[in-house]
């Protein structure tokens, strides 16, 4: 009887509340032609083609590389202009074009210097302004107007919509065109104009950007890339190891921090964490000045572009060891608290034999090189001495407090995910762990064993919750985030242990080998892909896993297209530590209405090439695939909410407007 009850109540409670939420919409659509009005326009969005999907991953900081690739929509901007001016116009002037897109404020500078005189000058703009105009609404061809209009820079959006949508059949309206174009020039809006316009066809040509992991690390700009995401018109980010590490740092783990210090440290980055954060390293420095001297382990790797003097290189060597042994004394009392965790074997500092300096580890005993064990107390070599408890304690605060680094966060908190199901397919960083046999791996978090997408949402669900309680420092939240970072069943870490340690100590290469999860030769498999998508209640036929993580090693043959299409790998490359490894600067994939592309890339040189010999950096598309049929907007995401919000309406127009 009481079930009865209970189902009747919910049944009541659910009528109630979509009445409430009818009544709301009403207020919005209150006349029976609105509502009509906003089904129709709905209705015939679902019939677009679906809007062009931009991947990228493993960005590493390196901001001017990723600046490219967004503007040139890998290579989306200059296909569109061949495919208006390719029978019409030089190959030469076709790349001025493209630079004119890409980089509009530098690119007039230059031109306007070729010009003698001021006529040859404005014949040049209105050209110029026509074939923009011609641009845009070739890329805007399968937006709606509206959607174009919120494209459009705001302060010229009348002028461009009369260009635009120009109807000239009587010759009526002629002269108005021309005029037009002849006050832009007199009043000196031009340049604006032409900016605008460029900005504009970078934002048509791609619909939605997906991040798939790792802003962060070795490169030297992740701020300015993160800047540049919270400005884009529509983005998603699926955590990496190293967006995690930051984001474990700014909740509170205090082996997080040590660890984005040190690695800031080893790549010569300190300038992200004091100047573009504003985190104050003075307590570290003096700590490192007093504790440390010359270490060639620690020795910061160089920049291409920058020169460290002597005294700088020795002051950054020191901070590195200062940060390295904190890291390894933090990492004691977690690995104890956490048997679940199951890394006893990283207990380092307590497998190292001071006298001999040596260490026995899985089983082997190796001599140590380069120490630096001054603040290490053999009796508890995990015990942080009084001023390295006092540095990590005011580094935290101080990264708590600061509000770019706040900001930043937020926002990968709020556009991020461990993994998204988008358009069918699978976006995810790094792995699902996997045995030999193909078996989603077990962990135990919190006394209930979880596996496959469950383990992964509880991974997410931690990350969330220690996020949203920073004051606590050694919860398992705040464990988890680290053990993401490091640990055998990490989906973003992917190998069975981290050897950061052994690389720093122990000659033997053997030694610093990272075995890699089951997972990384198991994708290659099909019926593999497909156990996975379906894993993840996804159509195991049409869906494809798209990963980010590990560098494609072009050079050594290794293919990006996997298990027959199932699995794309778009290590970005951007990071310039991996390109001499993988032979290029990495893939970026586009997946419009027609199908996939998958975009390969060369080193991306500079701006100045690009702007003065038309130079890109684009080399080769390897299609996919192409869509039998064209996909449409009612095929996606996007189509999905709209075909909910369709319904909504028309119980509207039941509830409220037909008798």
């Amino acid at each position: 009887m009481m079930n009865g009850v209970n189902f009747f109540m919910t049944q009541y409670d659910s009528q109630n509340l979509k009445e409430k939420y009818l009544n709301l919409l009403a207020e919005k659509f209150d006349e029976e032609e609105k509502v009509a009005t906003e089904i129709i326009n709905l209705q015939s969005i679902l019939d677009l083609p679906k809007g062009t999907e931009h991947f990228v991953s493993d960005l590493h900081g390196e901001y001017h590389a990723f600046q490219h690739v967004l503007r040139n929509g890998s290579g989306n901007v200059r296909a569109k202009i061949n495919d208006i001016f390719k029978d019409t116009h030089s190959e030469e002037h076709i790349s001025d074009l493209a630079a004119l897109v890409y980089y509009p404020e530098e690119k007039l500078k230059l031109v306007k210097n070729q010009f003698a005189s001021k006529s040859e000058l404005n014949e040049w703009y209105i050209e110029t302004i026509q074939q923009m105009i011609h641009l845009i609404s070739y890329a805007s061809s399968k937006y709606t107007r509206s959607k174009l209009r919120k494209a459009l820079p705001k302060q010229f959006v009348y002028i461009i919509e009369e260009l635009l949508y120009k109807s000239n059949v009587y010759n009526n309206k002629t002269t108005y065109y021309e005029t037009i174009v002849q006050k832009i020039i007199s009043l000196g809006q031009s340049d604006k104009l032409i900016i605008g316009l460029a900005y504009t066809i970078q934002r048509l040509v791609v619909d939605h950007l997906h991040v798939v992991g790792d802003i962060y690390d070795r490169g030297p700009e992740p701020d300015k890339i993160m800047e540049t995401l919270i400005n884009y018109h529509s983005v998603d980010i699926q955590w990496g190891n190293h967006d995690v590490l930051w984001i474990g740092a700014y909740a509170g783990s205090k082996v997080c921090l040590a660890n984005i210090l040190r690695i800031c440290a080893r790549y010569d980055n300190l300038d992200i964490i004091e100047d573009a954060y504003g985190i104050n390293l003075r307590p570290l420095v003096n700590l490192a000045e007093k504790y440390y001297g010359d270490n060639t382990a620690f020795h910061p790797k160089k920049h291409a572009d920058k020169e460290l003097s002597e005294e700088e290189k020795l002051q950054i060597t020191k901070i590195h060891q200062a940060i390295a042994i904190i890291q390894f004394k933090l990492e004691s009392p977690i690995i104890k608290r956490r048997p679940s965790f199951d890394m006893e074997e990283r207990l380092v500092l307590e497998k190292v034999n001071y006298d001999k300096n040596e260490i026995t580890i899985y089983g082997q005993t190796y001599q140590l090189e380069n120490t630096c064990f001054e603040t290490v107390d053999p009796a508890n070599p995990a015990q942080l001495n009084e001023e390295e408890e006092e540095v990590i304690n005011k580094l935290l605060l101080s990264v708590q407090e600061s509000e770019k680094l706040k900001r930043h966060m937020n926002f990968l908190m709020k556009k991020g995910n461990l993994y998204l199901k988008y358009n069918g397919n699978l976006l995810i960083h790094g792995c699902i762990p996997v045995d030999e046999q193909g078996n989603m791996e077990e962990m135990e978090i919190d006394g209930k064993v979880f596996n496959g997408r469950e383990l992964l949402d509880q991974f997410e669900y931690h990350i969330r919750n220690s996020f949203s309680r920073k004051h606590e420092t050694d919860d398992l939240s705040t464990d988890l985030i680290w053990y993401l970072w490091t640990g055998k069943y990490s989906s973003l870490f992917g190998k069975r242990a981290m050897t950061t340690f052994e690389r720093y100590f122990i000659k033997d290469k053997a030694s610093h080998k990272e075995e890699k999860n089951p997972y990384y030769y198991l994708r290659e498999d099909s019926d593999m892909c497909r156990k996975m998508l379906e894993e993840f209640d996804l159509d195991p036929e049409q869906g494809r896993i798209i990963n980010g993580h590990t560098p494609v090693k072009e050079i050594d043959g290794e293919n990006p297209i996997k298990a027959n299409g199932k699995m794309i790998v778009i290590d970005g490359g951007f990071s310039k530590a991996y390109q001499s490894t993988t032979g290029i600067a990495g893939y970026t994939l586009l997946y419009n209405s027609f199908g996939m592309q998958l975009v390969a890339h060369k080193h991306f040189g500079t701006k100045e090439n690009v702007l003065l010999n038309g130079a890109d950096e684009l080399s080769v598309r390897r299609v996919v695939d192409e869509e039998l049929e064209r996909k449409k907007v009612r095929d996606t995401n996007i189509g999905a909410k709209l075909q909910e919000e369709i319904q909504m309406l028309q119980e509207l127009m039941s509830y409220r407007y037909i008798d």
